[in-house]
């Protein structure tokens, strides 16, 4: 139990981080933001927790394919936030984000690589 205790901690001080980063500089703060801290925190997660290295792969490659279709949220966001406000910005974003997700899933099906 301490042990999860520990994890939650560890993975929110990643999130206070950046968020506070980016209240100081909005440059370092989207740099520190577009690292794959999360990604790499998970990948020591899961290698401290004795999984087996396909596993531990296979999490990195697929982080890959995910990242792709949700990078045009942030330019779409970055336009539309001054224009309608942050929560209709933002739920806007997560809906374009799951279409295109699910666009690019189909379309990577064809190069046999299934992520649904």
């Amino acid at each position: 139990m301490i042990y999860l205790i520990i994890k939650y901690l560890l993975t929110a001080l990643a999130i206070v981080v950046i968020s506070e980063t980016a209240k100081a500089s909005d440059k370092l703060g989207g740099l520190v933001a577009a690292l794959p801290l999360i990604t790499i925190i998970s990948l020591i997660w899961l290698y401290i927790e004795q999984q087996p290295t396909a596993k531990i792969a296979n999490h990195a490659y697929y982080t890959f394919w995910y990242v792709i279709p949700t990078l045009p949220m942030f330019p779409l966001f970055a336009w539309m936030l001054p224009r309608f406000g942050f929560w209709p910005t933002l739920l806007s974003c997560i809906f374009v984000t799951a279409l295109l997700f699910y666009g690019y899933a189909q379309l990577l099906k064809i190069f046999n690589i299934h992520l649904l």
